[in-house]
């Protein structure tokens, strides 16, 4: 792998969910602090795509939201081309952010909200060129707007409408030329294709591995669809709980799963050539992440936890071509 574009090191983020201050006097009630994501390490290479699984509530999106600056993290590191992006060596100050953060751009999850309905499709389009440069002439904004949208199937001629006269598909294909309009290297794609039709999001993918060869862009690519994750990405990380549970090459991942909780998910996706074969059942549910189990937090749901797992949390160790958190692997019981 090449010099990473994006490093996350150590990354966490806490919200504060506590109630108000004098219920809390009142009734002798500590804070309450919500671990979204919990020392979190990734690297991503230029030109590659990076997959982000798990079940709803482990920290997935806000993993996206800590990338682009929509949040600051508690502690930890965020690197984008070497520079510090968010923590403590980055730069104060707004405008330096920006500077830096030029270079990626966000895909939401619903194309239906992520288009302000009052503007015409040519303002969504060129609204990150004017905040980059705000002299850029009206013809110049019109030419750029037009290519980006035939660069992403459509036609020039449709920014003149408004988003309501679009599908959801070519909504999200609108969503694709506002987020290449700064020519970015890095996309952060937040569920991009779960609100779209099962044919629609067959060309939404195609058209961002298409992209991706000829611009060359990098993309992190968050998804509940495994079968998506296993169309598009070079790498997946399994979260759980808002850490890391597996991190591996796409093939290794879904060919010989390590970790306990990334084969529940895998036995959980429909497939007729898995007809008759014995399968492990998915167990129980996601713990409260306002209390989470000591130790490992998938313990109480995997069927290979034993004392250990209920008193230490497991590391992030390399074990092979995969990075896995899990006791039994560590000690060659799984």
């Amino acid at each position: 792998m090449t010099a990473a574009l994006l490093d996350l090191s150590d990354v966490a983020r806490y919200f504060d969910v506590s109630p108000p201050w004098l219920t809390r006097t009142l009734e002798r009630r500590p804070r309450t602090i919500l671990k979204a994501v919990d020392g979190v390490d990734l690297a991503l290479a230029r030109g590659e795509t990076l997959g982000l699984v798990g079940e709803s509530g482990c920290g997935k999106s806000t993993v996206a939201r800590l990338i682009v600056g929509l949040h600051a993290p508690t502690r930890g590191t965020i690197r984008y081309q070497g520079q510090v992006l968010s923590g403590p060596a980055a730069p104060p100050g707004a405008r330096a952010q920006r500077r830096l953060r030029r270079g990626m751009q966000m895909i939401f999850q619903d194309p239906y909200a992520s288009l302000n309905p009052r503007w015409r499709v040519r303002d969504i389009v060129v609204e990150p060129i004017r905040a980059e440069a705000p002299g850029t002439g009206g013809a110049d904004l019109d030419r750029r707007a037009a290519a980006l949208l035939e660069q992403v199937g459509l036609a020039g001629a449709d920014g003149v409408k408004y988003p309501h006269q679009f599908s959801g598909g070519q909504r999200q294909r609108i969503s694709i030329a506002r987020a290449l309009s700064t020519e970015p290297q890095l996309l952060v794609c937040d569920e991009p294709t779960s609100a779209l039709d099962v044919s629609v999001q067959a060309q939404v993918l195609n058209l961002m591995r298409d992209l991706q060869r000829r611009l060359g862009l990098a993309y992190v690519f968050i998804s509940h669809n495994l079968a998506v994750v296993h169309h598009i990405a070079d790498r997946v990380g399994v979260m759980y709980l808002g850490r890391i549970v597996e991190l591996a090459p796409a093939r290794t991942l879904f060919g010989v799963p390590r970790h306990p909780y990334t084969r529940m998910l895998l036995d959980a996706v429909p497939d007729l050539e898995m007809t008759g074969k014995a399968r492990v059942a998915v167990a129980g549910e996601v713990p409260n992440p306002l209390d989470p189990p000591a130790g490992c937090a998938f313990h109480p749901r995997c069927p290979h936890a034993n004392e250990r797992c209920r008193r230490e949390r497991p590391v992030l160790r390399d074990a092979g071509a995969a990075a896995v958190a899990c006791h039994a692997v560590e000690e060659g019981r799984l």
